[in-house]
């Protein structure tokens, strides 16, 4: 084993970048190219990777501190014959880290002209493709040379493009999504501007730089240091990005959080992945709500109606009829309600009744709970109603699907939410992976999900990742009801109490027990056709369980 050190490799035309994030710590395993710590100038922040793969022995740098090329980050302990000395390998991911510093570099004027002048994306680089996250001019805005007109993102580094030209934006001909590279056509500006040099003068300024001494500079270079955007502020009034690193704003996106709603902990008030992680906990446990929840929350509350051009809810005075107690909604009915609102309104629903003949499976379910009371698990009809569901969303896949904008998402993976009744409301856990276990099994991970949500203690996790989801009354009684969606799954099915019916066997009526399904769908991918065959067959697996072999 050998000790290296790991440098900060060449990052272009910058010094002494701040180191705004550590990725790693003592006694973690990386890999070569794996991000070790963020830094951030002010024109672009980026990730710097790890020049050898081993155990992390000794940090070098801390949060706050100023590092440049050749800095050592960390000491790792590698395999001696694959260790080198970090000199070399630094070189090796210069092209994926000095991509960040190549956009801001400013460029001294050379051209006055007057007139269109078109604005290309300078070297960024190595990068291909890099998508636009952030648009920072309209048409019509006066723009000054240098001045940052949009931020794009790789999966190590973001970056500000800065404008060529000085004068004013009379049309922008890139939209955020757009993915561009180099010499692509960014904006056309109009007036009497100061153009900047070609694409290619601006790549070589970074080599240039980076391996002159400083006194040996070009007078290009340090006119080009002379010319310095104002620093990104982000405790100001936010223009632009969420303080965060890539990989920050790339988890958020994951996970669907609003950067801009997050308060940040780290350096300068950056935002770091432990507070998009503590945001998404408080707005699942209901402690905190975005923005787009408070929006929802007057129509939820049944306060509101004209975001769809309804007339107003009725304001009454109850009080003056008689005797009222006011009290808040608990937590979980809050969040719950504008959910349930939402897919009652968004969704075109339809709910097929059907009822399935459990007598035989219902004497098997008594037998099994005979055999293993000793175990401590009992088995319910809603673990055999699973298994049961998996079969038939295997047989109608689109039942296991979700929408996404005009295509539909098909999941190879079987996820069933089942409604729980809790004294705060109601819950829905979820068991995964129902198609690798059995009725036991299910039935064990049901008591231990349904006894957290009696206690509060569900996390996030444990409620999310549905595919399919069953709401069962059979414990209290009704006949049929129609369940709400819960998006983005595209059907649910609702169960009620079993009873003792007269079936016509063909020759007399005979006593059977029947279960009431009720199965909502949604119109937009399924048809009636597939909804009441999927009923039929579920009956029909119910009505004889060796069916679920099949």
């Amino acid at each position: 084993m050998a000790l290296v050190e790991v440098q900060v490799p060449d990052i272009g035309d910058f010094d002494e970048v701040t180191v705004i994030e550590l990725m790693v710590k003592v006694g973690d395993t990386v890999k070569a190219e794996q991000s070790l710590i963020t830094v951030e100038s002010d024109k672009a922040s980026m990730e710097i990777p790890s020049s050898t793969a081993g155990v992390v022995k000794e940090m070098r740098v801390a949060l706050g501190d100023k590092v440049k090329q050749g800095s050592i980050v960390l000491v790792v302990e590698a395999a001696g014959a694959a260790a080198a000395p970090a000199a070399a390998p630094a070189a090796a991911p210069t092209a994926a880290v000095a991509a960040p510093a190549a956009a801001p570099v400013a460029v001294a004027p050379v051209v006055a002209a007057s007139g269109p002048v078109q604005v290309f994306v300078p070297d960024i680089g190595d990068f291909k493709d890099v998508v636009v996250i952030e648009v920072m001019v309209k048409p019509g805005d006066t723009i000054k040379v240098e001045q940052s007109l949009i931020t794009v993102e790789s999966d190590k580094a973001s970056m500000e493009i800065p404008s060529s030209a000085a004068g004013v934006l009379k049309e922008l001909k890139v939209k955020v999504g757009d993915t561009v590279n180099i010499g692509d056509l960014l904006a056309v500006v109009e007036g009497t501007v100061t153009a900047a040099p070609a694409a290619a003068a601006v790549a070589a300024a970074p080599v240039a730089v980076a391996s002159a001494p400083a006194a040996a500079q070009t007078p290009v270079a340090a006119a080009a240091a002379a010319v310095v955007a104002p620093a990104h502020a982000p405790g100001g009034n936010t223009v632009g990005l969420p303080h965060a690193s890539p990989s920050v704003r790339k988890f958020a996106r994951e996970l669907g959080v609003p950067l801009d709603e997050v308060k940040g902990s780290g350096l300068k008030g950056r935002i770091t992945a432990d507070d998009v992680q503590t945001f998404t906990k408080a707005v699942m446990s209901g402690a905190a709500q975005t923005k787009a929840q408070a929006a929802k929350a007057p129509a939820a509350s049944g306060g509101g109606g004209s975001e769809l051009g309804l007339i107003p809810w009725p304001k009454v005075d109850f009080a003056k009829f008689g005797p009222i107690e006011r009290k808040e909604m608990g937590r979980i009915k809050k969040i719950s309600g504008a959910n349930l609102l939402r897919n009652a309104i968004m969704i075109p629903a339809v709910t097929n009744h059907d009822d399935a003949d459990i007598t035989d499976l219902e004497a098997f379910r008594v037998s099994t709970n005979k055999e293993n009371e000793k175990s401590g698990v009992k088995v319910t009809m809603l673990a055999f109603l699973i298994k049961a569901c998996v079969a038939a969303l295997k047989k109608y896949p689109e039942f296991n699907s979700s929408l996404d904008g005009d295509a539909l998402v098909y999941k190879n993976y079987w996820h069933i939410g089942f409604a729980a009744d809790t004294p705060n409301g109601l819950m829905v856990p979820v068991i995964r992976d129902c198609d690798k276990k059995g009725v036991l099994q299910i039935s064990q991970e049901m008591g231990e999900l349904a006894k957290k949500a009696r206690d509060g203690k569900l996390g996030p996790a444990e409620m999310t990742g549905a595919t399919f989801t069953i709401s069962s009354l059979g414990g209290i009684g009704g006949k049929y009801f129609t369940p709400i969606i819960n998006a983005p799954e595209v059907a649910i099915l609702g169960v009620c109490k079993s009873t003792m019916e007269p079936v016509w066997d063909g020759k007399q009526f005979v006593p059977r027990l029947m279960l009431p399904l009720s199965l909502t769908w949604d119109h937009r991918v399924i048809d009636g056709a597939a909804a009441a065959r999927f009923n039929a067959f579920l009956g029909q697996i119910l009505s004889d369980f060796r069916r679920v072999l099949l």
